[in-house]
C-alpha cells in the first residue's frame, strides 16, 4: 500500500529546517511520504538527509511583480500535479496565498499555516495600510474554502480570522511547531557582564530599533550590560535594517553582532543562549516566537512586547515581563529589574523552562499536528467535488 503523500510549501529551505523540522519528522515517523517545495539555497542536503523529497520552487520575497508571482504559483501547481499529495501544508502567509491558488481545481485538501499575519497587519506605514484591505479580502476568499483549514499559533490571530468572517470550523489552533527540549536544555548563567540576547530577523517590526534604544538607556543609567544580536537583514521587508546600520553596531564595543546563525545547527542557537543572561524580543506581532521558546528551554528569563504571540510564551512574573510595544524606556525598565537581580533571573528562567516543557515540546506539538492531518486527509473526495 502506497504511503500518503504530505507536501510542505515554504518560502526558504532554512525556514523549513529552523521552524518545521519537528512536525515533519513526526509526519514521517507516522508513515507519511514527506515532500518539501521551497526555494533551495544551502540546506538541500539537510532536508534530503531526513528522507524528505525536495522540490525547488522560485519563491521571490519582497516583489509584487505579476510575472514573478505567476512563475511561483505555476511551479507549485506543477509539483502538486506531479506528486498528487494526499494533503498540502502551506507554511506562512506567502505560501498560503500562492499554494491555495495553486490548489484550485486540483482537488487536494490543504492546511494553511499563518505563523503571524505579516507586514500588512503589523506595520502602520502607508504601504501597509494600503495593502491591508487587499490582504484581508484575499484571505477571506482563500481561507474559507471547502477542504481547507487554517492553522494559527495564538488566540489573537484566531480572533482576527473570525472577524474576517472565516468559519470557526475551518480554523485550528496549535501553539507553535515544537521544540526539541533535549537540545534546548537548562544552562548555567555565563560569567562576565550581563548579556541581553536577541535572535531574529533584523526588522523594525521585530523591535530591533526599540531594543537598541533600550540598550543605550541602560548604559546611560550606569549598567555595564552587553547586547548580543544574532540575525540577518531582510531586504524584501520594508522595515529591514540597512548594511550601514549593521556596520555602525560593529563600532560599539558593548554590542556583539553574531550575524546569521546556521538554522540547521540547533546547537549553535543553544550556545548563543548559553552565553546570554536574558532573552528579549520587542516585536510588534508574532505567530508564536520560537526564539523565545528556545531561550526559555535553556532557562533564560524573557522580556517581550505585549503583543499577540509573545503573550503565549511570556507570562508576567512567571517566565518574564511584557512591555508596551515600541517603548524603549519601558523595555529598559523591565530589563533593569533582571540586570539588578540574579535571584529574579533564576526564578523566572526556571519558570520559563517549566512553561515550555508543559506547552511547547516537540512530541506534544507533533501529536496535535498529526491529528489535524488525519482529519484532513479523508477530505480529498469532498474537495474533488468543488472548492
Amino acid at each position: 500500500m502506497a504511503k500518503p503523500r504530505l507536501l510542505y510549501v515554504v518560502v526558504e529551505d532554512w525556514a523549513f529546517i529552523s521552524n518545521r523540522l519537528p512536525m515533519a519528522r513526526a509526519a514521517r515517523d507516522a508513515g507519511y511520504e514527506v515532500h518539501v517545495a521551497t526555494r533551495v539555497s544551502k540546506h538541500a542536503d539537510a532536508i534530503r538527509a531526513e528522507g524528505f523529497v525536495l522540490h525547488d520552487v522560485p519563491f521571490a520575497r519582497g516583489t509584487l511583480s505579476p510575472f514573478a508571482i505567476r512563475r511561483t504559483i505555476t511551479a507549485i501547481r506543477e509539483v502538486k500535479r506531479r506528486i498528487q499529495p494526499t494533503l498540502s501544508h502551506h507554511l506562512s502567509m506567502q505560501p498560503t496565498v500562492y499554494g491555495s491558488l495553486a490548489s484550485l481545481g486540483i482537488g487536494e485538501p490543504h492546511l494553511n499555516a499563518l505563523t503571524g499575519l505579516g507586514f500588512a497587519f503589523t506595520s502602520q506605514s502607508a504601504k501597509a495600510r494600503a495593502m491591508r484591505p487587499l490582504v484581508k479580502g484575499v484571505l477571506r476568499v482563500l481561507l474559507d474554502r471547502r477542504g481547507g483549514r487554517t492553522l494559527v499559533q495564538n488566540p489573537d490571530d484566531r480572533a482576527t480570522l473570525l472577524a474576517l468572517g472565516i468559519d470557526a470550523e475551518r480554523i485550528e489552533l496549535i501553539e507553535g511547531s515544537g521544540v526539541d527540549l533535549s537540545i534546548f536544555s537548562p544552562l548555567p548563567e555565563p560569567a562576565g557582564p550581563i548579556t541581553i540576547g536577541f535572535v531574529g530577523r533584523l526588522l523594525g517590526d521585530k523591535g530591533i530599533f526599540t531594543l537598541l534604544d533600550a540598550h543605550r538607556e541602560l548604559r546611560r543609567r550606569g549598567h555595564d550590560v552587553r547586547l548580543a544580536i544574532a540575525g540577518f537583514p531582510d531586504p524584501g521587508n520594508p522595515t529591514s535594517v540597512t548594511a550601514e546600520e549593521i556596520e555602525s553596531w560593529k563600532l560599539d564595543p558593548t554590542i556583539k553582532f553574531h550575524g546569521k546563525i546556521d538554522h540547521a545547527r540547533f546547537d549553535e542557537i543553544a550556545q548563543f543562549w548559553g552565553a546570554s543572561h536574558i532573552a528579549v524580543l520587542p516585536s510588534r506581532r508574532e505567530g508564536l516566537p520560537k526564539t523565545l521558546i528556545e531561550a526559555a528551554g535553556c532557562g533564560r528569563p524573557l522580556v517581550a512586547a505585549d503583543v499577540p504571540g509573545c503573550r503565549s510564551v511570556v507570562i508576567p512574573d512567571k517566565t518574564g515581563f511584557l512591555v508596551p510595544v515600541d517603548d524603549p524606556r519601558a523595555l529598559a525598565d523591565a530589563l533593569e529589574k533582571l540586570v539588578r537581580s540574579p535571584a529574579l533571573r533564576q526564578r523566572l528562567g526556571a519558570g520559563a523552562r517549566q512553561h515550555t516543557e508543559q506547552r511547547f515540546g516537540a512530541p506534544m506539538i507533533g501529536a496535535q499536528i498529526l491529528d489535524i492531518y488525519a482529519r484532513l486527509a479523508p477530505l480529498r473526495s469532498e474537495v474533488g467535488r468543488g472548492a
